[in-house]
């Protein structure tokens, strides 16, 4: 450090550094209680707790099998993030609003510990450094198995509880169409969460999952046989490899059109493969056209966070790709690419959705 940029460092205000240090290690906090969460759902305690009053490590520990004093630990920590009630820091609560977010995976919309994964790979790490080298990204599958069931397990709730009973029946006229039996197609379907709820909720419609990740396509297909489902099929190809035949009366793509090289070419493919008189129900993440729009979402720094790691890394993991990343794709910017591609009607929908906005384009 030179000798004036020490004399202007010696000149700061010292509580102005104080305050900006206690904001870098609460992100750091935030790392920490990360893991927490993650050991919370993956070893079932959180379960456990819910709706058993007041308990501690010892109890824990007979419920569980485990170790008393690692219970101890966890347990607090999780009552320092306030994340569990304790007054003595001996005995601790998992209130209701507590369980409906970290463990009622099956009846509320807010649950969130699925999101919370092991720490990455060190060397993930390493190649998503290199990336910043030589500007190409990381294909979705340089993640690993675990990162498809952790996407499983965040849409899931979403998937059960909203997609059938609020959303289709806001599509103009696809309720009926759905149960009168019809062909389907979802784009980018990752582990078949939407998919498989859809087959099951409209058994005479047929559904077509199409998926370039071959993770993602052989947990899809494990999904597909285990609900049993004959109604269902899973084609390992890129959106630009949709048939081009129009026989689609509906085309899903949620969540991935931001992750996706070209985009423009995945619209283009879904025009050809639509109906006239079809309907494509895109799920995008909920942004703004302006930094100063997006400023005011109090999770924006998350969403930058998941760009780098996955989506706009996913974006750029071939030489042409677009690298829209996570809050690249507002309502704007989605409705000129459908413009683009052929789409005339377009329809923005709000379902109270805290991360995502949804969009009815029609031909």
């Amino acid at each position: 450090m030179t000798s004036a940029a020490r004399m202007s460092t010696d000149r700061l205000d010292p509580d102005e550094v104080a305050r900006f240090a206690f904001r870098v290690w609460g992100y750091k906090q935030g790392e920490m209680v990360s893991l927490l969460i993650h050991l919370g759902d993956r070893l079932g305690l959180y379960r456990v707790l819910d709706g058993v009053g007041t308990v501690t490590a010892e109890e824990l520990a007979g419920r569980t099998g485990l170790h008393p004093r690692w219970l101890r630990e966890w347990l607090r920590g999780n009552a320092a993030a306030d994340l569990l009630r304790s007054d003595d820091g001996e005995r601790f609560e998992l209130t209701a609003v507590g369980a409906a977010v970290l463990t009622r995976e099956g009846d509320s919309l807010q649950f969130a510990a699925g999101a919370f994964g092991p720490p990455p790979d060190p060397a993930f790490v390493d190649d998503l450094a290199n990336a910043f080298r030589t500007g190409i990204g990381l294909p979705y599958d340089r993640h690993g198995p675990a990162s498809v069931h952790q996407t499983e397990r965040m849409l899931g709730p979403w998937a059960r509880l909203s997609l059938v009973p609020t959303i289709v029946p806001a599509l103009e006229g696809m309720h009926d169409r759905l149960a009168a039996g019809t062909v389907v197609a979802d784009v980018g379907c990752g582990a078949a969460v939407a998919l498989t709820t859809l087959a099951e909720a409209y058994p005479r419609s047929t559904f077509h999952g199409y998926e370039l990740s071959h993770l993602a396509v052989e947990r899809a297909r494990a999904r597909v046989a285990d609900a049993g489902l004959t109604n269902v099929e899973i084609f390992d190809r890129r959106a630009e490899e949709l048939p081009g035949s129009g026989a689609y009366s509906l085309v899903l793509t949620f969540d991935c059109l931001h992750d996706m090289t070209r985009p423009d070419a995945a619209a283009a493919a879904i025009r050809r493969a639509i109906a006239d008189d079809g309907t494509w129900l895109v799920k995008e993440i909920r942004c703004h056209d302006t930094w100063t729009g997006n400023r005011r979402n109090p999770m924006l720094a998350m969403f930058l966070g998941f760009s780098i790691a996955s989506c706009m890394s996913s974006a750029l993991s071939e030489p042409d790709g677009a690298g829209l990343g996570t809050i690249g794709l507002p309502p704007r910017a989605l409705e000129q690419l459908a413009r683009d591609a052929g789409f005339t009607r377009f329809q923005l929908h709000d379902f109270d959705d805290p991360a995502n906005l949804y969009y009815e384009v029609r031909p």
